[in-house]
């Protein structure tokens, strides 16, 4: 019996979960999970080497390739064969946020958002209270937080929090 797959960790869940040809056959789909979405990002997106990926996402460097190589031969048989892509499920965390405020320049991190909890643009800032933020992602690059995008289905928008 084979051992279970340590959890990956991803930067967000994905605000994109399926995407169909336009000629679609509703029996057709491959599922795509979200560590091998996770991958594909990581690897193709930021161009790191594959040691560099692997330590991103917390996994071994073999676990990276195994999960990286299911991905693209996942993707690449959906592509060929015009099947549904969907992104759900798998073994993973969403990793903690980590956010500035603009006001007294506290930084802080936040778990990841859950079903109920509270989102990115909900959130104060511990130390003065302010609501004027900036999202820092691992690349540390900052991001203005706000719903605009958010979508209150869980992990369908593009909020601050992800989600």
């Amino acid at each position: 019996m084979p051992r279970r797959r340590c959890c990956g960790l991803v930067e967000q869940e994905p605000c994109h979960r399926q995407f169909t040809p336009l000629d679609a056959n509703e029996e057709r789909v491959v599922t795509l999970l979200v560590e091998e979405l996770e991958t594909i990002r990581l690897k193709n997106l930021t161009g790191m080497d594959q040691a560099a990926c692997a330590a991103t996402m917390g996994v071994s460097r073999a676990t990276f390739q195994r999960i990286l190589n299911a991905a693209r031969q996942k993707i690449t048989f959906a592509l060929v064969e015009g099947y549904t892509i969907i992104i759900q499920g798998g073994t993973y965390m969403v990793k903690n946020r980590k956010f500035e405020c603009q006001d007294c320049g506290h930084i802080w991190e936040v778990e990841p958002c859950t079903e109920g909890g509270k989102h990115g643009y909900e959130i104060a800032c511990p130390k003065c209270g302010s609501m004027k933020k900036i999202k820092i992602g691992e690349d540390g690059q900052k991001h203005v937080c706000g719903g605009n995008h958010h979508g209150h289905e869980h992990g369908h928008g593009g909020g601050c929090c992800g989600h």
